[in-house]
């Protein structure tokens, strides 16, 4: 289980969020808990496509210092 910070906001009577550490994932629902299931799946589905694009025996890190 991972586990990352969902902000949202209501937009037109929708639920709209996003997982602040994951860019690109961002989804709605009509409840905040139809937010939370709608995220879950987009992020799934984006951990899916990534792992078809780049096979997780071949992916690598490394920690990279940046200077702000």
């Amino acid at each position: 289980m991972r586990y990352f910070t969902l902000e949202y906001w209501q937009d037109d009577g929708w639920y709209v969020g996003r997982l602040k550490e994951v860019p690109g994932v961002f989804s709605q629902g009509v409840s905040l808990q139809e937010l939370e299931e709608n995220i879950r799946d987009a992020y799934q589905v984006m951990m899916e496509e990534q792992n078809d694009v780049m096979p997780r025996a071949a992916v690598q890190t490394k920690e990279l210092g940046v200077e702000l």
